[in-house]
């Protein structure tokens, strides 16, 4: 099955329903009976807690749902106006190489950034991809957080295209401290999530060099 699937979910998906999802998707793709997938949503507003998440680092535990996943990372919030990019790969037939894995979601979202003329970083010892506001400033603007089972990939990241930017006050982000974060339209720019999608779409294919394929709406 050579060909990448592509879903775009247009309703707010539950957190469990999508992570029920994956791992069901996970284990047919193991079992050669489903193609890769790269699946686009947005959940309603939530936390979810990463196998490094610091009890001290959730804020307001009352404010939305809290849930704890085995996917790397700490403290992130996902809600309406973040797109959620789910990636289901074999890296067995990628060099069963995680780091190169990682690297490769990093310049996926730096390339998506890209067109629209943002400049998205990677800093040391900070995940996710950060922007400098200039004065000191750099705000992060995509997060990451991915989980491997057997050679498997799944989760992915979180693109800012225009979020409630105070929901993030619930939790320190990622456990990093000091800094603040972004979104597209808050640096200015008018990006509808369709012109969000199809910028990921097309730096996929440059990144990962992987046809964009199928897609199927939901």
């Amino acid at each position: 099955m050579p060909e990448l699937e592509w879903r775009i979910d247009d309703r707010p998906v539950d957190y469990p329903e999508a992570v029920a999802a994956m791992e069901a998707r996970v284990a047919e793709i193991r079992a050669g009976t489903a193609r890769e997938l790269v699946w686009l949503l947005e959940h309603p507003p939530l936390y979810t807690a990463g196998t490094s998440a610091r009890d001290a680092d959730l804020l307001e535990p009352e404010r939305f749902p809290v849930y704890r996943r085995g996917r790397g990372g700490q403290f992130t919030y996902h809600g309406p106006g973040q797109r959620v990019a789910y990636v289901m790969l074999d890296l067995k037939t990628r060099g069963r190489d995680v780091r190169r894995f990682v690297r490769d979601l990093e310049d996926w979202l730096i390339a998506t950034l890209a067109r629209f003329n943002v400049t998205g970083e990677r800093r040391e010892g900070r995940v996710g991809i950060w922007v400098d506001r200039g004065a000191g400033r750099e705000d992060k603007i995509a997060a990451i957080g991915v989980r491997i089972r057997r050679w498997v990939s799944y989760h992915g990241v979180a693109l800012n295209v225009e979020p409630d930017l105070t929901h993030f006050e619930g939790i320190v982000p990622c456990g990093i401290e000091g800094h603040g974060v972004t979104s597209l339209v808050d640096l200015g720019l008018p990006v509808a999530m369709a012109d969000a999608d199809a910028a990921l779409r097309a730096a996929f294919e440059e990144v990962f060099e992987i046809p964009t394929g199928l897609e199927v709406s939901a």
